[in-house]
């Protein structure tokens, strides 16, 4: 047989060589690196994938985390707002009896010296 028919031979492909699992073990062992470069990519993908989803369910986690102290401020700075209040002060003052009166006369600024 010459070069060019036992070439041709080698391409060809059978039926029981397809059925044997044989062609699919050539061409897997030609594309071996191939073959592994594209699993290397695929675990890559994966991992990246993986590590992004457990980013945003933190991010989420943290965001619920911050509303809800957010109104957790907003409720004690009302609370305060209201305890703080003048009239509530007065009928605390008054309920504990203590001596203490309302100022008459208002507030006023004291300029101190220049200093040297």
């Amino acid at each position: 047989m010459s070069k060019e028919k036992k070439n041709k031979a080698k391409n060809t492909i059978r039926i029981n060589d397809i059925l044997s699992g044989q062609m699919f073990y050539d061409v897997f062992r030609h594309q071996f690196k191939l073959v592994l470069l594209v699993m290397l990519l695929i675990l890559f993908y994966i991992n990246n994938r993986y590590a992004c989803q457990k980013q945003i369910i933190e991010l989420d986690k943290l965001k619920k985390e911050l509303t809800d102290t957010k109104y957790e401020a907003l409720a004690q700075s009302s609370i305060l707002l209201e305890r703080s209040r003048q009239s509530r002060i007065e009928d605390a003052i008054n309920k504990k009896e203590i001596d203490l009166e309302i100022a008459t006369t208002p507030p006023y600024l004291i300029q101190g010296g220049e200093e040297p």
